[in-house]
Parts: C-alpha cells; structure tokens; sequence
C-alpha cells in the first residue's frame, strides 16, 4: 500500500473515530463533571473527559460546600463553565457558580421532603439572626429560635437581647425552611421547627399530671422557664407559681434552683407546668378561720387605680375593689392608702372555690365603732342613773 493511501486510511479512521465519538465543547454556563488532576489553594485543574483541561482560579475557588473542600487528585467534581478558552488553551471553570446551583437544589430538597439543614450565623439584629447556607443568605427570626436559644431578658431590655443573639456569630444551627422564594431573594428558617420534630418522641413520654423536677434556665416577668428530662423546657407561669399573689417572679427564686412541678398541659412542643399544684390549697377551710363581717389587720401590697391587693396572712390574698374604700370626692386612692402599711379592714365576701375575697373600708368599720361607741355611752348613761337613785 503506498503512502498516500495509508494517510487517507488512517484520516478517514480518524473521521470515523470523531463520528463515533459525539463530544460536544462544553458552553460558557454549562455544568460539566472532571476529575481533579491537580489542587493547590491557588487553583484546581480538572480533566474533562479525557480531551479538556479546565482550571478553577482565585475568587471561583469554593470551599463551603463538602465536596469542593480538601479536594485531591482523582475526585469528580462538577464545575461551571465561565470562559470557553483562557490564554492557555483551558476551560475557565468556577466551583462557586456550581456550588450555588447545588444550594438551591438543597433548599428545594429541603422545602419539598420537610428535611433539616445546617445554617452558620454571620451577624446579628434585634429581628433575628443572619445566616448562611453554603453562600445563600438567609434569615432565623427571634420568634422562630429553639428554646435553649431563646433569648429570654426580663424586662424585655432590647440591648441585651441584641447581645445575646450576637453570641451566636459562627455557630452552626439546625433549622427547618420556612419560606423560599428565590425571586424575591426571601429565604427564611426556623430551628424551632427542626427542634419541635425532634423532640416529638421525648415529649410523647409525658402527659397531664405528670410530674418533672428541673432547674431554672430563666426568670421573667410572665413566670419561670425549667429544664428538665431529655433537654426539654416547660414554662411555668406566673400565675401557677403559688396560691397567692406574686408581682415578681425574681422575689421567688434565681436561675439555677431547683423546683418540681406538675404537667398541666402540652400543646405541640410547648410544656407548661404548675407549682402550685403541688402546694396544699391554703384556701381549703379559710371559712373556719375567716368570716364575712370579720374587721381584720391587713397589709396592703399594690394600689392599683381599681383597688387594693391586700394580704391577711402569707398564703390568703383579697381585693379591697375601690368602691369599697369609702373614698371622699376628690379623694384619690394614692394619697389614702400606700403599700406595705397596714390597715383595718372588713370581709365583705368569701369564695373559696374561686379563691377570692372582698374586703371593705371605712363603711363596715365605722359603723362596729359607732355601734361600740353607742353601747359604751348607753353604759355610762346608765352608770349615772343608778349612782342619782342610790
């Protein structure tokens, strides 16, 4: 065979081999799969299907997401396509626009099959928490943070709440994804959600009645939150706290001590508990030991612009309303009666299921005075007359 017709052979081989073979040249934004042929931090070559040679440089470098961190030769990545040949003869690829790709499959993922992700918190508001996933930013209101996160300030001081959620910065959450909306960049998460469904099966082992013992994880103005069992939070309010009256929970108790208190009610994730429960009803008999009509020695705890909370003894609390305070006109309750002094009162009314009782001043006590005053004068007028017949 003469030469020329071995060329034309082995160029129609060729041809046929190029036929054969359908490769198609990847195009600027084009996902294409390579094989790393070499890393550094500086850049990342890949082999592309054995024909191409891309490189990933500089800011295109991507290390947020697991499979485009500590890479080494051999490992199959994906890439995307951003320039069609550099001035070496490449393929200019870049992990970060791949990556961001595999973000947003990630959140449809895990809005449609309701899953749990990771995000990092970068910064902080009085709203809530910023964060990322993988690049994509994000939002964790306040509202929507697990209870161990929940910033519970008494008093509600703004500023260190602020300072709390600042605590987080560069700490990992696992949340569940509230909102997608990627056209109006509004993405936002909730670790409450994640929190709730993981604690459904621990929460399912307790029912109304039930009763815990924990520690005070936090004090505010409404009642007191405990820690108790397998990481669970109830809350008890300020109200199932005691039998009597309590205006602050801090006079009861600090962080850190130890209580026991009864389940009285679960709803989802939340636990709400009573201490009181757990208390003997001082109210139980306060019949035998006060009556409607007794004038008592009461110590007043708040004046308020309706009336007076009052306390006869430690455990039993009444309401002195302000139509029951015989208040001359123009006279203000502020200026007759202050808290911590003590006064005589009367019981005007007793219901000890309802634990309530009515108290009155002036009006009843003053008419036990006139009443004494009217026997003590008939007693001495009396006196008299027995003394002229002697």
């Amino acid at each position: 065979m003469s030469e020329e017709k071995k060329q034309t052979k082995a160029h129609d081989e060729f041809n046929k081999m190029l036929d054969d073979w359908d490769f198609q040249v990847p195009q600027i934004g084009e996902l294409v799969k390579g094989k790393v042929i070499t890393a550094s931090k500086a850049e990342v070559k890949l082999d592309i299907d054995g024909v191409l040679t891309g490189v990933v440089r500089g800011p295109e470098l991507y290390e947020e997401d697991d499979d485009y961190a500590n890479l080494k030769p051999g490992d199959e990545v994906e890439a995307t396509v951003i320039e069609g040949e550099n001035e070496n003869g490449e393929l200019e690829l870049s992990f970060k626009f791949a990556g961001q790709e595999r973000a947003w499959q990630g959140l449809f993922d895990a809005r449609d099959n309701k899953t749990n992700i990771k995000v990092k918190v970068v910064d902080a508001n009085k709203g809530g928490l910023l964060v990322k996933y993988r690049q994509i930013p994000g939002f964790l209101p306040v509202s929507q943070l697990a209870p161990e996160n929940y910033p519970r300030i008494n008093g509600g001081d703004k500023g260190r709440i602020l300072e709390k959620l600042r605590s987080f910065v560069g700490k990992e959450f696992t949340v569940r994804l509230m909102t997608l909306d990627e056209k109006e960049d509004k993405i936002i998460f909730s670790e409450k959600e994640a929190w709730n469904e993981k604690q459904k099966d621990i929460i399912s082992k307790y029912k109304v009645g039930t009763i815990v013992e924990g520690d005070i994880t936090a004090i505010t103005d409404f009642g007191i939150f405990i820690s108790f069992g397998e990481n669970l939070e109830g809350l008890i309010h300020i109200s199932e706290l005691a039998w009597q009256r309590i205006d602050d929970p801090n006079d009861l108790y600090k962080v850190g001590d130890t209580i026991k208190a009864e389940v009285i009610n679960l709803d989802n994730s939340k636990i709400f508990l009573s201490a009181k429960n757990l208390i003997k009803d001082p109210w139980s008999g306060v019949e035998e030991k006060y009556k409607v009509g007794q004038v008592v020695e009461v110590t007043v705890l708040k004046v308020n612009p309706f009336g007076l909370f009052v306390s006869l003894d430690d455990d039993i609390h009444g309401l002195a309303h302000i139509s029951q305070l015989n208040l001359a006109p123009g006279q203000k309750i502020f200026d007759l009666f202050k808290a911590k002094e003590k006064y005589e009162f009367t019981i005007v009314s007793i219901e000890a299921k309802e634990h309530r009782l009515g108290l009155s001043y002036g009006k009843e006590t003053d008419k036990k005075e006139e009443k004494t005053e009217k026997t003590e004068k008939a007693k001495k007028e009396e006196t008299k007359t027995e003394k002229k017949e002697d």
